[in-house]
């Protein structure tokens, strides 16, 4: 993944000496925006993990901020951080070690993290046969289906090997070779003796007879900043107004789930998920609830931060700690909770 992110921060720059990196001219003051302002957003993954964001969505609370949201799947970190990168997104919606690592390969104009939407981990680990008193120990030896090198489903995923003395390299097998999304289906058609999944997929495996939730990578690896809110450096200085903007609409979506059983979650996000019934949204939406994936605000602590980077030189992919300042700015998450 840092060879593609290198290859696309070299085109960022050099359109960046041509073009100004796209910015727009002149300055602008962080006022109310008029009706419609377009906003593309580009999250990485289309899940009920994300309930929040979904909520502001049909919630019309983009739209009461003045927000003509457009809303792109783009199946991948590295997918979406070429959208934002190449002026194709707006916003970015992602795990943040991406951020990460195009600021480490020298971009001068880099994606910086604006609002945190997740608190743990929203993936499971499934298993082939149902197991009452799970122990990480039982993965030892074994076949395990895995995320991407680099990603955060597998960095925390292997962050709770090692707190539990398991040493990924040489006691796991974990087979990396499977592309996002198809792991259950691989599941399904017998490989691995485990898989990590997201949902739905995880319920869907469960709901089929083909797999087994036996222990949750939010609860086992406790509070990580899981996934967060980035935009350019460029777009965040000559548009500060649309950024706050989206960025209450997002905290009115956390309010929302703060305040609101599962099954009115459910409820409201289900248009979101017209393939996926309401008892089996309302059965996600409770478990990922239940573990208090979400923040009750979208402020991204340095605390998390500096827990991300441990979590990142603990899987060899940081070789040097970038600054907190530079990365983070909470001054918009801190003025939507006002």
């Amino acid at each position: 993944m840092k060879r593609i992110l290198s290859l696309l921060l070299t085109m960022t720059i050099i359109m960046g000496i041509l073009c100004g990196c796209g910015a727009q001219s002149g300055e602008k003051d962080d006022t109310a925006l008029a009706s419609g302002t377009p906003v593309v957003l580009n999250e990485v993954a289309h899940s009920i993990f994300y309930a929040p964001m979904y909520v502001a969505i049909e919630e019309g609370y983009f739209a009461e901020e003045g927000i003509d949201l457009t809303l792109v799947t783009g199946f991948g970190a590295d997918k979406t951080m070429t959208a934002l990168l190449t002026d194709e997104a707006d916003i970015g919606f992602m795990g943040s070690e991406s951020t990460i690592y195009t600021y480490a390969e020298g971009a001068s104009d880099y994606a910086v993290n604006f609002a945190q939407l997740t608190q743990r981990a929203g993936n499971f680990l499934v298993s082939r046969e149902p197991i009452d008193d799970f122990d990480w120990d039982m993965l030892i030896g074994k076949n395990v289906l895995g995320g991407r090198a680099g990603g955060m489903p597998e960095m925390v995923f292997e962050y709770i090997l090692k707190k539990n003395d398991i040493n990924p390299a040489t006691d796991v097998m974990i087979d990396q070779s499977i592309d996002f999304g198809s792991t259950a289906a691989a599941f399904s058609g017998g490989q691995g003796d485990f898989s990590v999944e997201f949902e739905p997929h995880a319920t869907s495996l469960e709901a089929k007879g083909d797999g087994y939730v036996v222990a949750s990578l939010g609860e086992d690896s406790g509070y990580v900043p899981y996934t967060a809110f980035s935009a350019k450096k460029s777009y965040m200085e000559n548009n500060p107004e649309v950024i706050q903007a989206f960025t209450n609409a997002l905290q009115k979506g956390m309010d929302y789930v703060q305040t609101h059983s599962s099954e009115e979650i459910a409820k409201v996000i289900a248009p979101q998920f017209a393939e996926t019934d309401l008892e089996t949204i309302t059965t996600i939406v409770d478990r990922y609830a239940s573990q208090d994936t979400w923040k009750s605000d979208l402020i991204f602590t340095e605390d998390s931060f500096t827990l991300l980077q441990n979590i990142l030189e603990e899987a060899g992919e940081l070789e040097e700690r970038v600054p907190y300042a530079d990365l983070v700015n909470t001054e918009f998450a801190t003025k939507a909770t006002e």
